[in-house]
């Protein structure tokens, strides 16, 4: 259980962090040369060795994941004299020393520390890879740098939060992709960026609070982070090229400004919204769907996720909330079976699309295939949009009429557990 930092003093190290220089991250690898030196010994989900090497530290966190019904992952964090925090995390299946990940967070005052770098070492704690976050002024992570197992040599670095280029509005059907944000360096996705007269980007990022909506999950870990918005957003323009997209990076750390969101994109004009994402928990969200239900002019296209259940029984949301504005899509092989891992549910899952070995561009620009319910959102929000074209004056009621009178009973699986049916090819706009 997290402890309270407050009573620690901690100035000295805000003021080294201040910083941020070469100093900084000279301590940095010396605390994680230290860790290194005893994560190997003992039992990996004991941390006495750990606080044995750095004995004025105090031990924050300690969680232990059982693996086939025996420890299998541990992690431990420590508050450190200077302020920092060192967090060790080591997977040992059935007890043997697989993996070890070491992370040094730097004070930035009594109360919060931030990542600054990172190693990942092998059973014999050798490292294999090293990983560090460069801060601009006003103390965002600006660039992730990729470092050899000496770690200092860059061997790569990428952006975390850079500017977007300039450009015109190209015109067309407009389409939220509410995600991770998207790679709007690429050129293919900086093209068809809605603007306003002024050539700024409409999106917004929702996490950060900036008008940078870069493809960035740090959710799992702030050194790997994952990339999900550009792969979804790249299969809304290669099948709709009717649409340019507004893109939004969705507030992991308030999801309460959901309602927020789907107010700005009502606000830039998306009367269709790709949201290929969803979480267990209904109260993330609440003020989601007293917007969403506040507008029953815009159609949210959402997944069903990839939890191989049915949601009628074990929600997923937002799918398994009851709107009149929301087609739930679930994914299906090409032979119209629910793909494997897919979610389902007779009430809440409307349709299925096929969604296995989708062609998408990631978000390093390269052509790629992607699988689940995720990739078969876009691919309806994309039919939406063609005929969003067509016939301008539609709203929700319309498109998720059309969507529905598409759907068909699968020869495959005519039993398939679904409210409406299968679309077999959803890039093709014709309507009974």
């Amino acid at each position: 259980m997290p402890v309270n930092r407050r009573p620690f003093l901690l100035l000295l190290a805000a003021l080294a962090l201040a910083g941020g220089g070469p100093a900084r991250a000279d301590g940095a690898r010396a605390v994680i040369a230290d860790a290194l030196a005893v994560a190997c010994t003992g039992a990996p989900d004991d941390p006495v060795p750990l606080l044995g090497r750095f004995p004025k530290s105090r031990l924050l966190e300690a969680r232990i994941t059982d693996f086939r019904g025996r420890p299998g992952r541990a992690r431990h964090v420590l508050l450190l004299a200077d302020g920092g925090e060192l967090r060790v995390s080591r997977i040992f299946p059935l007890g043997r020393l697989r993996r070890v990940s070491i992370e040094v967070h730097a004070a930035v005052d009594a109360e919060t520390a931030r990542p600054v770098l990172a190693a990942a070492a092998d059973a014999t704690c050798n490292v294999i890879e090293g990983r560090r976050l460069h801060y601009d002024l006003d103390g965002r992570a600006a660039r992730l740098a990729i470092l050899g197992p000496d770690m200092t040599t860059e061997l790569a670095g990428e952006p975390l939060n850079p500017p977007i280029p300039a450009g015109r509005d190209p015109g067309g059907v407009a389409v939220a992709v509410v995600d991770t944000g998207v790679n709007y360096l690429l050129e293919a996705v900086a093209g068809r960026l809605a603007r306003d007269a002024a050539g700024r980007a409409l999106g917004h990022d929702f996490w950060d609070g900036d008008d940078r909506p870069f493809d960035l999950d740090t959710g799992r870990s702030p050194f790997f982070p994952l990339h999900h918005g550009t792969a979804v957003a790249s299969i809304v323009l290669r099948e709709a090229p009717v649409a340019r997209i507004i893109p939004y990076r969705f507030p992991r750390p308030d999801m309460a400004r959901m309602g927020e969101l789907v107010a700005h994109a009502d606000e830039k004009g998306a009367r269709i919204v790709n949201l290929a994402m969803g979480f267990n928990k209904r109260d993330d969200w609440r003020t989601f769907e007293a917007a969403a239900r506040a507008r029953p002019h815009m159609l949210f296209v959402v997944s069903a996720g990839n939890d191989g259940r049915d949601i009628d029984a074990r929600p997923v949301y937002p799918a398994a909330l009851d709107l009149p504005n929301i087609v739930t899509v679930t994914s299906a092989d090409a032979f119209g079976r629910l793909a494997a891992g897919s979610n389902w549910g007779r009430k809440h899952v409307d349709i299925m699309a096929p969604g296995e070995k989708v062609p998408v561009i990631d978000h390093r620009g390269v052509a790629n295939q992607a699988s689940g319910s995720s990739f078969a959102v876009p691919r309806i929000a994309a039919l939406a949009a063609r005929w969003l074209a067509k016939h301008p004056d539609w709203t929700a009621p319309e498109l998720k009429r059309a969507l529905i009178s598409r759907a068909r009973p699968s020869p495959r699986q005519p039993d398939a557990p679904l409210r409406h049916g299968w679309i077999p090819d959803p890039t093709d706009d014709f309507l009974p």
